[in-house]
């Protein structure tokens, strides 16, 4: 039947509605995608666009190498150098290759099979994880090699990494540190300076399919890794060995708990040689070098100490004492009780104090050393003779104010500041006393000698140094220069004055009298022929000890009259009979002074004294005819020992060059393929210079003389760098070491 009109038009106005809503149903679809898509895009887009990168690009981090640290001559003292990290993917670890993967890595990188099976196991759905780091160039190649023949490319992977490395050891460990497994600076200067240090790393980009493997010839960009900064050190690797080899030696002779020393530069600060001992090899830090320091701490550690004693040993190895450690310094400090008593007009040049060996403050009685006394006194005596009682008087005239001015002014209330990590911080209280706090009688009359008074050995050579420097007490630092990857300076240290201490002519006389010390006083242990050295002895007693327990020390500086160096030498807890600080630590500086002067080329004065003791350079003779050569021979005091029945001279020894005793041996061989005469070395000990020599001629052999050379009854040999009993060609050299026990305590 067909549609009416009306019908018709209900019909088409039910289909253009129909449309209208499709069209609106399809307008909002559509709107809904289009703020979908903006949503996406705009909001969550970098997100995704991340993800997707991701998945579709494979990144590698390249390990920047850490700076470099240098000493002053620009010689290695740490360094990153390129090692490799063995990772592998557990997903793709199965069954039919599992043995080929545990045979390959246990066998190249010498891992345990147990455990390296147990850690695959418990990472199987893992697509990455790291089996070892640090991998050494041959164990890389071989793994290589090995990753190939087995067809494991898929599973086992190599990346580049690096690896700190200290070519020297344990040369100056205590002031280098160490990095831990990541990379990072854990101690030392490695730690203060880790973010100047440390690169920034670079990455390589790479395109990778669906299942994650690198696509070939694919898009791949690589951002360079950019090395650290690297340091340019104060410190003189030359200088440092000098100065550990001294200190190395004390501390077996002594069987000490502890000894420091540092060298500095008296003009500008800058320190020249640190070392602590017993120290470590920052190549293996967790490792533990002296047994005698785990042997300590089992015997007198706190009971945490006693259960772990290998871990208390390595955190005290870790420490650089010469800035950390607080001690008494003794009678070193009298030499700034004098300046600034001196300064202030307290005392003067004809000040005379009359020493009976004892003084009383309060219901105190203070001894001196030598409980006899030493009679009539001066300032400069004072210090010569080390009197406590002068020192103690000298205290109370100046008062708590005045006393305390200069202990301020010195910087003993005060951290250095040097730019090394770990220095101690003085306390009120409990390194030294305030007058505004509380200052007793008693208490100055104990601080005038430096007995109720901590001090660290780089607060004593700075404030001594201050007195070679004609009063100006300086900033030390050890950080020379920053240099950039390319060689550029980034930053200098410049010298900085703090402040003036006491005027030049306080410094001056101040060090007159100290050089005195050594000519003629409690320090002349440390008397070095040729140079002028100032300094002063200490010994102090460590207080709330279970056990009597002392320190030794010296410091000064040298030559006297214009200081190139000053030194501070400790010796903490020594054993046996000797254990003040002009018997045991004054021989040491002397040595350290000795050969540092040599090294740094400052020219000797020799005064008639010395020129008995001297060494010369031996002529040579090799290949001149045998009546020439004893010509030549003819100016010297040698005693000369003819070898062969020829008629030149084809070897000689000590060779030509040497130095040798101005009064020494030399032998002269005149025929070829003669064997070489032998002579036993014989025991130098107890003997005065003058019975050494004349057993030296006698045994064929010639002895350089180290430490004080004075041929009095007093001074004895006390040790030699070549054994008794050893045999040796005849006219060879052996350093025989003198001192003194007399008139040296303090």
């Amino acid at each position: 039947m067909a549609k009416t009109k009306n019908e018709m038009k209900s019909s088409s106005l039910t289909a253009r509605r129909g449309v209208i809503l499709m069209v609106l149903i399809a307008a909002l679809a559509f709107g809904g995608c289009i703020v979908r898509i903006a949503y996406l895009t705009l909001v969550k887009g970098e997100s995704y666009r991340e993800k997707a990168e991701a998945q579709q690009l494979s990144v590698t981090t390249l390990e920047a190498a850490r700076g470099t640290i240098y000493d002053c001559n620009m010689n290695v003292l740490a360094q990153s150098a390129s090692v490799w990290m063995v990772y592998i993917n557990p997903s793709k670890v199965t069954d039919d290759n599992r043995n080929d993967v545990l045979t390959v890595l246990c066998e190249n990188l010498h891992l345990d099979r147990a455990e390296l099976t147990e850690k695959i196991a418990a990472h199987a759905e893992s697509n990455y994880l790291k089996i070892k780091g640090e991998v050494e160039y041959a164990e890389k190649t071989a793994l290589v090699d090995a990753i190939y023949a087995n067809k494991l490319t898929n599973v086992i992977f190599i990346d580049g990494d690096t690896k700190r490395y200290y070519p020297n050891g344990s040369l100056a460990s205590t002031i280098l540190g160490f990095t831990g497994t990541d990379g990072n600076g854990l101690y030392g200067l490695e730690y203060l300076y880790d973010e100047v240090l440390t690169g920034t790393n670079g990455r390589t980009v790479t395109a990778k399919d669906g299942v994650q493997f690198e696509l070939e010839n694919a898009y791949e960009v690589t951002y360079d890794a950019e090395q650290g900064v690297s340091l340019q050190l104060t410190i003189d690797s030359e200088i440092q060995t000098i100065l550990e080899e001294a200190l190395a030696n004390a501390l077996e002779e002594t069987q000490a708990k502890n000894v420091y020393g540092i060298v500095m530069n008296t003009k500008t600060g800058a320190l020249l040689a640190v070392a602590n001992l017993p120290d470590y090899d920052p190549n293996d830090p967790y490792g533990v070098l002296y047994e005698s320091l785990t042997a300590y701490f089992e015997e007198n550690g706190t009971e945490t100490e006693k259960a772990d004693p290998v871990a208390a040993a390595r955190i005290e190895q870790w420490k650089n004492k010469s800035i950390a450690d607080f001690y008494y310094p003794g009678s070193v400090y009298k030499v700034f009780l004098v300046s600034g008593a001196y300064e202030e007009g307290v005392i003067n040049d004809n000040t005379q104090y009359t020493c009976y060996g004892t003084i009383t403050v309060g219901e105190r009685h203070i001894k001196d050393f030598y409980t006899t006394g030493h009679g009539l006194e001066t300032p400069c005596t004072l210090l010569v003779n080390s009197c406590n009682t002068f020192a103690v008087h000298v205290g109370q005239m100046m008062g708590a104010e005045l006393y305390f001015k200069y202990f301020q002014a010195f910087g003993f209330s005060e951290r250095t500041n040097v730019d090394l990590s770990g220095e101690s911080s003085p306390a009120v209280g409990i390194t030294y006393h305030d007058p505004d706090v509380s200052f007793t009688y008693s208490d100055l009359a104990s601080a005038s000698f430096g007995q109720s008074i901590a001090v660290t050995p780089l607060q004593i050579v700075t404030a001594v140094s201050a007195i070679g420097n004609g009063g100006k007490l300086m900033q030390p630092y050890v950080v020379e220069r920053e240099i950039d990857f390319q060689g550029n300076t980034v930053s200098v240290t410049e010298p900085v004055v703090k402040r003036q201490v006491i005027s030049e002519r306080t410094a001056s006389t101040v060090a007159g009298w100290m050089e005195k010390v050594v000519s003629d006083g409690t320090g002349k242990n440390a008397y070095v022929a040729g140079y002028r050295v100032a300094g002063k002895t200490g010994t102090s007693e460590k207080l709330g000890s279970s056990d009597t327990a002392y320190i030794g020390s010296f410091a000064g500086f040298a030559p006297a009259n214009d200081p190139e160096i000053s030194i501070v030498i400790i010796i903490d807890e020594p054993r046996g009979a000797n254990y003040s600080g002009g018997v045991i630590a004054a021989p040491v500086a002397g040595e350290v002074i000795e050969r540092t002067l040599q090294y740094l080329g400052v020219e000797p004065t020799y005064t008639e004294n010395d020129i008995s003791t001297m060494t010369i350079a031996a002529p040579a003779l090799t290949g001149l005819p045998l009546a020439e050569a004893q010509e030549k021979l003819n100016g010297y005091d040698y005693t000369v020992r003819i070898v062969g029945d020829g008629e030149t001279v084809v070897a000689q020894c000590p060779e030509s060059g040497r130095y040798t005793p101005v009064n020494g041996v030399i032998v002269l061989y005149t025929q070829q393929n003669l064997e070489k005469e032998q002579t036993d070395v014989p025991d130098f000990t107890g003997l005065t210079v003058y019975q050494a020599n004349k057993l030296a001629v006698n045994s064929s052999l010639n002895i350089r003389i180290s430490g004080s050379g004075a041929d009095e009854s007093s001074v004895v040999a006390y040790k030699q760098d070549v054994e008794a009993g050893a045999v040796v060609e005849s006219g060879s050299i052996v350093t025989v070491s003198f001192r003194t026990t007399s008139g040296v305590h303090d």
